[in-house]
């Protein structure tokens, strides 16, 4: 991947004429079956350039209660978008038809508007699980009957895709926009996608660039991502694999509760009330092992290409040690 990117032919994205760009541009939106895709920095960007564009100022958007759009995004779609989200309490893995019909207000002059349906595939905060192709088409005709978009936030769908055998394009088609992230499971420094239809699109690029999302010679980012696409999508089910393994070995560590994973991200639970996960992740730290604080009593971990078999030993391992009753 380095190679590639020492080897990529620029030109200025900001102009437009960015050949890398345009190659791993139009090989997105062709993956995901849509007119064009636009090359971001980072997923929040393209996430919240989506709400800007789908959505209308002074209304509201209907979202998973534990969903990232709400829970990690720093309230962007009220600062860029002038949007509240409106959260709505699901089972596991997003939110469902008869959940968004259910908060879509009825028409009043004293209420918020619903001008937008954001869904989000795999679901972090539920483990990574995968929402269901068919959830999804609900949730689209109860969109299409309303007259509102769909947004997705695919920042794993590619994770998606691996473990249900759905294609991206599948998924994909159930929304009027879709981000995708590169600098997740394939492995690139930098980078994410946002697709949809031509004239969408278009009034995202302005977005993008008033954000500051219009970069120079972005080529040298953008060929991380086609190699990406070339040679590590195949990689995201030994991902998959060794995250089954982790929870494999935790079963027996009677201080922790961990669910199966579906997919990279391994949601794991504490059970002894003298330590929160703060305290756990800095003793990990200690012992080689990163892993991030979810909530105060839940860790994540998640697998990726620079983890092998032994660093997933390791981290049992070494979460044993940490966790053992003195």
């Amino acid at each position: 991947m380095r190679a590639a990117i020492a080897d990529a032919e620029v030109g200025d994205d900001a102009l437009g004429d960015d050949p890398t760009v345009h190659r791993l541009e139009g090989r997105v939106a062709a993956l995901l079956g849509k007119e064009r895709a636009l090359f971001f920095p980072s997923g929040i960007m393209a996430n919240e350039t989506a709400i800007v564009v789908l959505g209308r100022p002074g209304t509201e958007a209907v979202v998973d209660a534990s969903c990232h759009l709400l829970d990690w995004e720093e309230g962007a779609a009220a600062a860029w978008a002038g949007m509240q989200l409106r959260e709505v309490a699901t089972p596991p893995a997003g939110i469902t038809a008869a959940a968004v019909e259910a908060a879509l207000r009825a028409d009043s002059p004293y209420q918020p508007r619903t001008s937008l349906i954001s869904v989000e595939n795999t679901h972090n905060a539920a483990g990574g699980k995968v929402v269901p192709l068919d959830r999804l088409k609900e949730i689209r005709s109860l969109a299409e009957d309303r007259g509102l978009p769909v947004h997705m936030d695919g920042a794993r769908l590619w994770n998606a895709s691996t473990a249900s055998g759905v294609t991206v394009a599948e998924y994909a088609a159930t929304a009027d926009t879709v981000m995708v992230t590169l600098s997740k499971g394939l492995g690139c420094p930098v980078g994410s996608m946002l697709a949809g239809d031509g004239g969408v699109m278009r009034e995202a690029w302005r977005i993008r660039r008033r954000m500051g999302g219009a970069m120079r010679q972005a080529g040298i980012l953008a060929a991380a991502g086609l190699y990406a696409l070339d040679h590590h999508v195949d990689l995201l089910a030994e991902d998959h694999r060794r995250a089954g393994l982790l929870a494999e070995l935790l079963a027996d560590v009677r201080t922790v509760r961990v669910e199966a994973p579906e997919t990279n991200i391994v949601m794991i639970d504490l059970l002894r009330a003298d330590v929160d996960a703060p305290t756990v992740v800095a003793q990990l730290a200690g012992r080689g092992v990163r892993m991030s604080p979810f909530s105060p009593r839940r860790l994540r971990a998640v697998t990726h290409m620079d983890v092998d078999d032994d660093g997933i030993r390791l981290t049992a391992r070494a979460l044993a040690e940490v966790l053992t009753v003195p």
